[in-house]
């Protein structure tokens, strides 16, 4: 068990020996795609099959791929510098610190009874006759704080593995349930645009929603809390990473193919939000029984409580790291640099700075579960959720070529095809996001 938990950068070896790529070691990338999976990504989904059959599965596909090339650069950032993240960000001057701050305080809020309104929805369908959804949501969000407040990253992956295998089981089961047409499928791997109007933005929001959020950022935090802090562990990391967004488009196609067969073919509309998987429970429960309607469920809070207590774990280790390099700046010490192997220790995740962003993120968010969005609020946590993808893409393009990363593992050329085709894509997104708001009530 060393292996996974050491760090070779502690014994001061100029080149760490490369770790031989293996199975066994997996771990980051099934926390980043459980987390990056939310209920929100397979409702969208769903929602594209049961309008355009199998005509978007090439776009599902395509948004698996960008978000690998987005991860890999986060991880190789933190295993080929030695630094975090955050750290380069602040390497680039003021205004990065600045924007992360005002995203991840107003982000948190707005996301933490997101998060527990979604988490509790399944429980509630489950359970109709225990208590409101305000009241499931809060248990929750206090169950997920609980958990991430006691347990180091170790016992963290453990059980998001078991209930990414919830997951996989439940995704893949629904989508031979509905014996999809495997010829129509592959023919839906043909880049073909819908015939409608603004089927071009429509395909390119289903190509950013696939698993793409902050969690792609917090990815290398992840890679240093299971002890990989040193270009070692590039092969390890790579492999892991394949295998992330590999489980991704597992679940996404699979819902894919749920919208097709059972949406599509029969000309049923469900709403968009997480209260379209309890409109589809019901569905399956009239076509294929009970049975097969809780199993959905199950499927659909293991989906939920994963994205809740991977947030509540992957940004407060991204918070908690803001907030050192803060400290060390007002403290003038000499060396101001953010390590891997300072996230390795675990000393970030019994930190105040992680605790204090653990309860922000729970308790007053809950405010939120009994007196609905604040509209402001909502529009100003849209444009910085939807600016803060192409902020990631663009500066990992500038930090990966740039004298901060060693030369060796610098973007080469399809990296930085990649991350450029994933920036313009998200900004493309940003900006129709931020077109789309009611500006003229907002002020």
């Amino acid at each position: 068990m060393a292996e996974t938990t050491g760090s070779d950068a502690a014994t001061g070896d100029a080149a760490p020996q490369p770790r031989k790529s293996s199975w066994k070691y997996i771990g980051p990338g099934i926390v980043v795609a459980a987390t990056g999976v939310g209920a929100g990504d397979l409702v969208a989904t769903l929602i594209a099959g049961s309008n355009f059959g199998y005509t978007l599965l090439w776009a599902a596909v395509i948004g698996c791929v960008v978000k690998i090339s987005l991860a890999e650069a986060a991880g190789r950032w933190h295993l080929a510098t030695g630094r975090t993240l955050f750290d380069g960000w602040a390497s680039l001057g003021r205004w990065t610190t600045w924007f992360f701050v005002v995203y991840v305080v107003i982000w948190g809020y707005v996301y933490g009874a997101a998060a527990m309104s979604s988490s509790g929805l399944p429980l509630q369908a489950l359970f109709p006759d225990v208590m409101d959804l305000k009241w499931w949501g809060m248990l929750t969000g206090v169950v997920g704080l609980v958990f991430v407040w006691f347990n180091k990253y170790a016992v963290f992956e453990k059980v998001m593995t078991v209930l990414v295998g919830i997951m996989f089981v439940v995704t893949v089961y629904l989508a031979i349930r509905v014996t999809p047409h495997l010829g129509d499928a592959f023919a839906g791997l043909l880049p073909v645009l819908p015939d409608e109007k603004d089927s071009v933005l429509n395909t390119l929001g289903l190509i950013g929603g696939v698993g793409g959020t902050i969690t792609l950022a917090a990815y290398g935090y992840w890679v240093n809390a299971k002890g990989w802090t040193n270009a070692g562990w590039m092969k390890v990391m790579r492999l892991d990473n394949r295998v992330a967004y590999i489980t991704t488009g597992v679940f996404v196609v699979s819902m894919l193919f749920v919208g097709a067969e059972l949406l599509h073919s029969a000309n049923v509309a469900i709403a968009s939000g997480d209260k379209g998987l309890v409109q589809l429970s019901d569905i399956l429960e009239k076509e294929y029984g009970s049975a097969t309607a809780k199993m959905f469920l199950i499927g659909f809070f293991a989906t939920s409580f994963t994205s809740l207590i991977g947030v509540w774990h992957g940004v407060s280790l991204m918070f908690a790291d803001f907030v050192e390099r803060y400290r060390k700046q007002r403290a003038g010490a000499d060396s101001k640099t953010l390590t891997g192997e300072e996230v390795a220790s675990g000393a970030r995740e019994k930190s105040v700075p992680f605790r204090a962003y653990l309860l922000w993120m729970t308790f007053p968010p809950m405010i939120l579960l009994f007196q609905g969005q604040p509209f402001r609020l909502i529009i100003i946590y849209g444009v910085l959720g939807a600016a803060f993808m192409p902020f990631l893409a663009l500066t990992l393009v500038w930090l990966l070529n740039s004298s901060r990363t060693p030369r060796e593992w610098r973007n080469g050329m399809l990296s930085n095809g990649m991350l450029t085709v994933a920036g313009l894509l998200f900004l493309v997104l940003c900006v129709k996001q931020i077109t789309d708001q009611d500006w003229s009530s907002f002020f």
